[in-house]
């Protein structure tokens, strides 16, 4: 997910909470970022706990 991607999401997010609001292509690229948000953040937390060792110290 890029810098570019995420503010994307944070520019959609404020337009959605204005009188104007999201039209239907704006709000399904919404959907698709948040998607591929989630699965970056979930790809990152499955590397990161796979990489966990665990020590035993008896």
């Amino acid at each position: 997910m890029t810098e570019a991607q995420i503010q994307r999401i944070n520019e959609l997010a404020r337009k959605s909470k204005t009188e104007a609001g999201l039209t239907e292509a704006e709000k399904e690229e919404q959907q698709l970022l948040r998607k591929q948000y989630i699965e970056a953040f979930k790809a990152n937390l499955r590397s990161q706990l796979d990489n966990i060792e665990f020590v035993d110290e008896k």
